[in-house]
């Protein structure tokens, strides 16, 4: 694990764009023009990343899958049988709450999940492993803060995943045995179509509710065009989805 994570932050921004900075500060006098494209390219890219607007367009780009329309909400139990909550990673030993607990994106996801199963009465399952390795998982930390903040219990905890194929293998070998086949599935916009494509691959039947949308108008000065530290922080999570999307049919793609 600790190989596969520092093998991963060196390969994407920043730590990538970082190594070319690096890299072209080095080669200044040996290699002046390799130097210099290290240096633009390095610079181009930490600019575009940090940009409100580049993580509008790109996350227009991968939120292919619509939004859940509140009305259908009610009768959602007529095309689902469990609704599925991914999970979206932990902070660890936050002294505010005693303990681990569930990242801002894994809460979003949860809430939604809430919300929902409240107006379906559907059974949960929480989808998540241990993070570095470490208890408790991911999926024991949501169904905690779903029943204690949410007054929901969570009737499935799959606590052995590490990545979203593994979501969606171990989590129908759950529920194939209850004989369920048709879910709910929630995690962020931006995450949907990977994640659809993996529980479909398995075979199951997707119901998507994506929650979390990236690519609506960001109401941020300028444009978006003035450079921001959050911006930096969901470009990197929209590059890796998209390096998801793009390497995850050659892996566990059907031959």
């Amino acid at each position: 694990m600790p190989f596969r994570y520092i093998f991963k932050q060196l390969l994407m921004p920043p730590g990538v764009l970082l190594l070319l900075l690096l890299l072209g500060w080095g080669l200044r006098k040996r290699f002046p023009r390799l130097a210099l494209v290290c240096l633009l390219a390095g610079f181009s890219g930490l600019w575009l990343s940090s940009l409100p607007v580049v993580v509008q367009q790109g996350a227009r780009w991968l939120e292919s899958e619509p939004a859940l329309a509140q009305e259908q909400w009610p009768n959602l139990a007529e095309r689902a049988e469990v609704i599925v909550v991914l999970g979206g990673g932990r902070e660890q030993n936050d002294p505010g709450w005693g303990g681990d607990q569930p990242s801002l994106l894994a809460l979003e996801r949860i809430r939604y999940a809430a919300r929902l199963a409240r107006a379906s009465g559907l059974p949960l399952l929480t989808s998540g492993g241990l993070h570095y390795g470490q208890p408790p998982s991911e999926a024991a930390l949501m169904a905690s803060v779903l029943a204690e903040d949410y007054g929901l219990q969570v009737r499935w905890q799959e606590g052995a995943s590490r990545t979203t194929w593994e979501n969606a293998l171990y989590s129908a070998a759950m529920l194939q045995q209850a004989g369920i086949k048709r879910v709910l599935l929630v995690t962020q916009a931006w995450h949907m179509p990977r994640a659809r494509w993996c529980f479909e691959q398995i075979g199951l039947e997707v119901v998507v509710a994506p929650v979390g949308f990236l690519g609506v108008a960001h109401g941020r000065p300028a444009g978006g065009w003035l450079p921001e530290s959050k911006a930096l922080w969901q470009s990197g999570l929209l590059l890796n989805e998209a390096f998801g999307l793009m390497l995850y049919p050659l892996a566990y793609g059907q031959p």
